[in-house]
């Protein structure tokens, strides 16, 4: 391995924008010529980059979401991204593919059961689609707390990437791997990316104009030659994967010629996360800064609380986590107790669902296979509906709900649609309705722009989900 080592990650993510009752994703304006923002970006970023084999040169994650859409619309390119992680294994016996927690779920801010759900079903995805085990995983937005490492830990992830602001020291080396010691002797590797290069690269773009120029003239003044010992080193920059081609035009093409030609005429390496750990295990601990991310330099109070990234009231953020924290809390309880007396594990249960969204098998085949004892119909229907509700209200979750400044856009509204679908189904299986305490929560939950609130829209979902539960029982 060179003395200079050089890693492109690149983190691919969309967040879901089908409608939760119909499945389909309605036209959305700005991403002419193309139906909607998916296509778009499909077109622009995503075929692309897979048809230059930038996939095999790269680090990279790509949201499950994304990819489960993606295998409907566009099953070639899908097949060409798995293809080129296979390629790399064949050639150096790692994959360069990381997975993703499943929902894009800000993981610090979760509950432990559902921080466990959303790294078992992201590992469950990759491994479907991708033919392995994942060995790395990417934090949603880079969330993270001691709990969420300890999660990865024992499900067997066995690295991460975070910015180098979480990590809890003045004299950070982001060209060396670290151990991060976690309770009862466990422990994960973690890299930083750099930080002055990931956000040139991002928001500056004369910089990524001319591969030859930016390794030339930028690169190497940060890759400096180690003299003890002629240590090796490795360095990442990390950014939106939608950067090469969507947020900047021809970047697709940067990345194709700074992987495959501009980095090795000045002796630099393309390298790999879990090849590096292979040859060089973390030689050094380090504490990580608690409940911190990548996007919003106040930690993960963006999605929580107001903050001075978004603009305006975000009073509403707050009203809305807490307004679903308190609905998962009785759904959760709702669906424990009709489980637990049938011998049922239903976190278990839940983490097995995976496999009904992956197409693998039936939900009622599921809850046959993982019970004792013989269900009724109507028992093994009151479950496989409770289970259905655990999916949606994990959906809720999605981080880009909370991620701007307003409660009139998409993202919050379809989070809120998610909810509302789970309370229907709640209300279908048992006939307990979580909906009134719901609605009363949304009352505070107000956009500035528009003065739209929460109760409202969770009113206008209900009408809906009952209206498509008409048709479904016609």
């Amino acid at each position: 391995m060179a003395d200079r080592n050089l890693c492109i990650h690149a983190h691919f993510y969309q967040p879901p924008r089908e409608d939760p009752f119909t499945g389909i994703i309605p036209s959305e304006t700005g991403s002419e010529p193309y139906n909607n923002w998916n296509e778009r970006i499909h077109a622009e970023c995503y075929r692309p980059n897979a048809e230059l084999g930038n996939f095999s040169r790269i680090s990279f994650n790509i949201g499950p979401t994304l990819f489960e859409w993606m295998r409907s619309y566009d099953p070639a390119t899908c097949q060409k991204i798995v293809d080129q992680d296979q390629a790399v294994v064949q050639k150096v016996g790692v994959g360069n593919a990381m997975a993703q927690a499943y929902n894009h779920t800000i993981l610090p801010l979760a509950t432990r059961a559902d921080k466990v759900t959303q790294i078992y079903w992201g590992m469950a995805e990759f491994e479907a689609r991708f033919g392995r085990k994942p060995q790395g995983m990417w934090l949603p937005e880079t969330a993270i707390d001691i709990e969420t490492l300890t999660v990865l830990a024992d499900l067997g992830i066995q690295y991460t990437i975070l910015a180098p602001w979480q990590a809890d020291t003045a004299h950070l080396d982001p060209t060396e791997a670290y151990r991060v010691d976690l309770p009862g002797q466990r422990s994960l590797s973690v890299f930083f990316y750099h930080q002055a290069l990931s956000t040139g690269i991002s928001f500056e773009p004369s910089l990524t104009s001319n591969a030859d120029v930016f390794v030339k003239e930028v690169l190497t003044n940060y890759l400096p030659a180690k003299t003890r010992g002629g240590k090796p080193q490795f360095l990442i920059i990390a950014s939106d994967g939608e950067l090469y081609g969507h947020h900047q035009k021809f970047r697709d093409h940067f990345l194709a010629h700074l992987a495959n030609g501009a980095s090795a005429h000045l002796g630099v390496e393309i390298s790999y996360p879990a090849l590096w750990l292979q040859q060089y295990p973390p030689r050094q601990s380090i504490r990580i800064r608690e409940n911190t991310s990548w996007s919003c330099m106040h930690g993960v109070v963006r999605w929580m609380g107001q903050c001075d990234c978004t603009p305006g009231d975000g009073r509403w953020k707050i009203y809305l986590r807490q307004a679903f924290n308190r609905m998962a809390a009785e759904l959760d309880l709702v669906f424990a107790d009709l489980v637990w007396p049938l011998g049922l594990d239903p976190w278990k249960m839940r983490n097995a669902y995976i496999e009904v969204i992956l197409g693998k098998t039936t939900p009622e085949a599921l809850v046959s296979r993982m019970s004792l004892k013989s269900l009724s119909q109507d028992k093994l229907r009151q479950i496989v509906l409770l289970l259905q509700a655990q999916y949606e209200r994990q959906k809720m979750y999605a981080s880009c709900g909370w991620y701007h400044e307003d409660f009139a856009r998409i993202e919050p509204k379809n989070n809120l649609a998610h909810a509302a679908r789970a309370v229907w189904l709640v209300r279908q299986a048992t006939g307990i309705d979580l909906s009134s305490q719901l609605a009363n929560d949304l009352r505070y939950v107000i956009s500035h722009r528009s003065g739209l609130r929460g109760d409202v829209v969770l009113q206008h979902q209900l009408e809906k989900a009952e209206k498509m539960g008409s048709k479904l029982n016609a």
